[in-house]
Formats: C-alpha cells, structure tokens, sequence
C-alpha cells in the first residue's frame, strides 16, 4: 500500500494560479431564454446550473428543501426556483424581472438573462436581449408557437441577434414524438422566414428531465444535432467582425487627474486604435492623432473592441462626454433625424410631438417622436395604421433630436445604433429603438447663417427679448389678462406680440384637435413660432392652457436662458367652471365636448413658475401691474 501523495501549499497555489490564468482567457458568451409563459425558461437554466456543477452543497440542499415545499412532481428537484429568486416569482410561479447568473465550463464562460414570458414584461425581455449574442426561444412542445413566441422572436431578430437556438421543450410530455417536434419546427420556420431570420438550430430537450441538454439523449434516437451545452461551448461570436469594423468610441468622460494629463475614456465600440492612428472627433468633425492608450496595466500598443482604455490626443481639441472618437478616414454619420423601429415599454401611451431623453451610446439629448408611420403585428408581420404606441406595442416612426448626434444604423453597430427613450417628468424609461437610417432631409437641411441677428433686432427696439408664457385652466382669465398687459406695455413703447390659444387655433392650428398628441403638437408649434418672435426682438406674450409641464418645459428649453417667463394663472376648477363664458365645462360635463381639460383630461400645474397669480386674490388689472413690474423692474 503506497502512501498518499499530499501536495505543498506552494503546489496548490500553482494549480490555483493555473485554473484561473486558463479562466481568465475563457471566451464569454451572453445568452437569453425566451419564449411564452411557462415554457420552462427558468428550470432549463436551473438544470445547466445544475449539470454544469454551479450548485454549492448548501445551495443544493436549499433547493431539495424548497422543491419538496413548493410541492414539485414527485420529490425531483425543481431547477426553476434556482433562477426565480423574487419571492412573487416563487409564488406565482412565474418569472417577473430579468435574473441574470453566471457560469462556466472547461471551454467557456456564460452569462445567461432569464426573462419574463408574460406580454407586460416584455420590456424586461428587451433589458436582456440587448447585450447578447444567442438566444435560446423555447416552445412547449404540447402547445407550439405562440403569439409571444412570434413577438420574441421578432424582437430578437431586431435586436440583431443572430444566433439563434429553437428549443422545443417539454418532450418528455409528448412521448418524445418525433412529428411532434418536426411540425412545430416548420411552423416556426415558416415565421422566421416572414421576418428575416436566415438560419436556426432546432433541438429537442427537456428541461425537468435532462434530455439532450448536457448530451445527446436515448430517448430522441431520431435526433441528429448537437446537445444544448456543446453548441454553446462552441458557437462561433461575431467578436472579431466587431475588431475588424472601423474604430469608434465613445467618450464616457474626460480624465484630468492632473494639469500635465487629459485623456478620454470609453468603452470601445467597433474596430481597433494604435498611438499614432489619426482620429475625428463628432459631431464637431475636429481631427487629431493618438498619442498613448493609457490602461490599468500600463500604456498599450494597441485597442480593440469590447475594451475599455484611456485615449490621449497630440492636440488640444475640444472632445467631452458624448462625443465620439473615430477613424478619421472612416466617420460616422451625424444627423438629427432618423427612422427607428421603436418598442414601447411604459404603461402610459406614447405622445407624439412630446419631447423625451434619448440616451445612445454616452450621449443624452432631447428627442421628439413623430406619429408612428405603422405599427407591426407580431402575429402576420402586416403594417398597422397607428396614432401612438401603447405597452409592448412595436412601430417604425420618425425622430428629431435637438441636435446632430453621431450614429450608426443598429444593424452595424448596436452600441451607436440602440437607443432608449426616457420621460423627462417621471425619468421612466419609456421606450427601446433601433435606429435604421438617417432621414435624407436632415442632410439636405442646413442653417443659414444671417447678417442681422436677435441682439440687433433687439437693440433697435430697445428692449430685452421676452416670452410671457401665462398657463392655467379654461376660465382663469389667461386671455383678459395678457390682453391688458400687452396695452400697458404699448403705452411703454415696448414692442409686443400677443399669440392667444384660440386664435391660432383658426389659422396656424386649424388642423390640430384636442387630444394629448394635439395638443402637444399645437404648444411645439406656438413655441417655435413665439422663439422666431424672440429672434425679432419681441415681447411675445401668450395665453394657452398648455396643460402638460413636459411641453411647457419644451417651450422654455428653445427659448434663450432667462428669456422664458412662466405664469401660472391660479384659478380653483370650481371658480373657472363657475365663470363659464364660453359654455365649454356645461358641454364637458354633459359629455358633449370630449378631452377638455379639468373635467376628463388632466392639467399639470407649474411646480415653479416665474410668476403665480391667484385671480381670487387680485384684480386682472393688478395682476398685470404685476407681472409687467417682474418683467420691467
């Protein structure tokens, strides 16, 4: 009988240091499971967990424990509740959030989204799928392709996933039948076809079981393809067509640790970057050359993507975050208009006209989305006529951006081809888009630069260009009080401009009705006409209920700092009803007049306007003597 053989720490640390200098140069692949409620997401990921030897001994016992409790068939484990970590989840038996986890094989490391199958968490789904580069759409075998099969798929197919495994699950419940298995898989491909997906890899599996998941099973003799975890061992990654595009980065921050030192950091996007490399900067079209790239570890020679570095430039240009670094014989375009598909993820509709943050790449900017020009069901693909986007809803639609933004088509490049949109009021993420391409006026379209401007239109007036922006109810005296104070400014010489609500409604607006996106779009257009106003040196005053902040934040946001002067004419609903000149609240309340604000559409008081006027207080007149003393000191 031979002795054992122990080994010294100074081994152990070896075979240690071994073990992970080997994980370390492991290549990751990032995947998502989709597909309809209780297909079987979760427990598929619990068994690779499982098989892949990701359970510690304490956890496996917890899961025992729990299956037994949760009353699973018979006493198996069940491998979904490693992955339904949300208490609701577990109750419900369904997935809610997005649940990432993590792990690995002798070739490769994983990172695996778990996202939601019911329809109102699609948003979640989307979260998941941006950043990976499989996904694996699970069908119940007993139930095939469903409506939100069809609407993950189309999803993913967007979000330029292009390999894609067709997970035909639960086979042990249909006796593992190959016709079974074949039907669905046609049926499937007959959809992926319709919406542009070239190519897929179908498999028989069962989750609960084990069948074809780690290895090929006895039970799908008739099976030919490969086992789940060996083709996600070795799929191939699109990871070198991303080095081998042209250089892009952009710039997440400035770094000025000191005087002697200004380098610009990122996360590459696309290609690669040696020092000497000459570089643009957009959207300003400013070019320099590369002087060092700066890592944790040290200067590099050179950068590719899916690496985050430190730039530094030969010349002292101007480049902040936002902006993006890119070869200069190989810019991006710059635009500020686009066609996007657009997924809509909040469960208040989407406003055309409403000015939203649309964050792409590093960049925030301020974006409006024009009506949807269709609407895509999931089900036939057929274009569908629509005047907004509700929840879940997906459409192609044109959006303007306050500014030329740097962009690639999503199909290029996700990073500056995706964006999201965010509700200025709420800060709600609101929306998923994928940008297509430029639209062709916005190159078309370019500023003419004009000899006489604002301060000279100004100057001969001998006053400060200024909006009075009086908002409040219908009935709180908007119209008689920017009435009186346009007279009182005449009689001061200054120059003026009164813009009412109902008067643009019969020329300007004549087409505008009253609902939300109207009425939207009826304040953009006053608010571009009264900054043109501004331009010409005016005093323009204005009287509109303009009931959403959002809009009313638009407006100040076109005009120069200072120049917008908010008014909120405090009227109580029961005052302004009780006026009633016009008659509208009777017709409202009798349901003869739809949308009217107050009554069934709301109004949104200024948190903070420049001047508040409570007319149960005050006079119209008083109330003119003082807005026109703030406004003239």
């Amino acid at each position: 009988m031979t002795d054992p053989v122990y080994k010294t720490d100074a081994l152990i640390a070896q075979d240690i240091d071994a073990y992970l200098e080997a994980h370390q140069h492991k290549t990751m692949l990032r995947f998502i499971t989709c597909g309809s409620v209780d297909d079987g997401k979760s427990t598929l990921i619990g068994r690779l967990l499982y098989d892949s030897k990701m359970i510690f001994e304490d956890q496996l016992a917890a899961l025992e424990a729990d299956s037994k409790r949760v009353g699973t068939q018979g006493q198996e484990i069940d491998f979904a509740l490693l992955v339904d970590g949300l208490a609701a989840e577990r109750e419900q038996g369904i997935t809610i959030d997005v649940a990432y986890r993590f792990f690995a094989t002798e070739k490769r490391k994983f990172i695996v989204a778990d996202t939601p199958g019911h329809e109102q968490y699609t948003r979640n789904m989307v979260t998941g799928a941006s950043t990976a580069d499989l996904a694996v759409i699970l069908i119940d075998a007993r139930k095939g392709v469903l409506t939100q099969t069809r609407r993950h798929s189309y999803l993913v197919h967007q979000l330029g996933i292009r390999n894609i495994v067709l997970a035909v699950n639960k086979m042990d419940l249909v006796g593992y039948d190959q016709a079974t298995f074949d039907a669905i898989v046609a049926d499937y491909r007959a959809f992926a076809t319709s919406i542009g997906i070239e190519d897929f890899v179908a498999m028989p599996i069962s989750g609960f079981k084990g069948d074809n998941i780690t290895a090929l099973s006895e039970n799908t003799p008739w099976y030919a393809g490969p086992a789940l975890l060996p083709h996600l061992e070795t799929v191939e990654l699109d990871a070198t067509s991303d080095q081998a595009r042209p250089f892009r980065m952009p710039v997440q921050w400035v770094n000025r640790p000191n005087l002697d030192f200004r380098g610009f950091a990122g996360l590459i996007a696309s290609g690669s970057v040696r020092p000497g490399d000459e570089v643009r900067v957009l959207p300003s079209g400013k070019t320099s050359t590369v002087a060092r790239i700066v890592s944790l570890g040290g200067d590099r020679d050179e950068a590719v993507a899916g690496e985050s570095v430190t730039i530094t430039l030969a010349d002292e240009i101007d480049c902040s975050r936002g902006q993006v670094i890119v070869a200069a014989k190989e810019p991006l375009e710059v635009a500020d208009q686009f066609e996007a598909t657009v997924v809509w993820m909040d469960e208040t509709e989407m406003v055309p006209g409403r000015a939203y943050w649309l964050k792409i790449g590093t960049q925030t900017v301020s974006a409006t989305v024009q009506h949807p020009k269709f609407q895509i069901n999931v089900n036939t693909m057929e274009h569908l006529a629509a005047k907004t986007l509700d929840l879940n809803a997906i459409g192609v639609a044109n959006i303007t951006t306050d500014r030329a933004i740097p962009f690639a088509p999503y199909a290029e490049n996700r990073d500056l081809g995706g964006f999201i949109l965010i509700d200025k009021m709420t800060n709600h993420t609101v929306a998923a888009g994928m940008i297509h391409f430029a639209l062709r006026r916005a190159q078309n379209i370019h500023w003419q630069a004009t000899d006489l401007g604002r301060d000279h239109h100004a100057g001969m007036k001998n006053q400060k260009p200024a909006v009075l922006w009086m908002t409040g109810l219908s009935g709180s005296g908007k119209s008689t009080v920017a009435n009186i104070v346009e007279k009182k400014l005449a009689r001061m010489n200054r120059h003026t401009f009164l813009l009412d609500g109902d008067n643009v409604r019969h020329g300007l607006n004549k087409d505008l009705g009253f609902t939300d996106a109207d009425r939207v779009e009826n304040i953009r257009r006053v608010g571009e006409v009264a900054k043109l106003m501004t331009d010409a040196g005016l005093i323009v005053i204005t009287a509109f209920i303009s009931p959403f902040r959002a809009e009313r934040d638009m407006v100040r946001a076109m005009m120069q700092p200072g120049e917008f002067v908010e008014v909120f004419i405090d009227t109580p609903l029961s005052v302004a009803e009780g006026r009633d000149v016009k008659g509208l609240y009777a017709k409202a309340r009798s349901g003869a007049l739809k949308n009217f604000t107050g009554i069934d559409s709301p109004y949104e008081a200024p948190d903070s306007p420049e001047i508040r006027i409570d007319t149960t207080q005050i006079t119209p007149e008083e109330a003119a003597d003082l807005i026109i003393a703030k406004l003239i000191p």
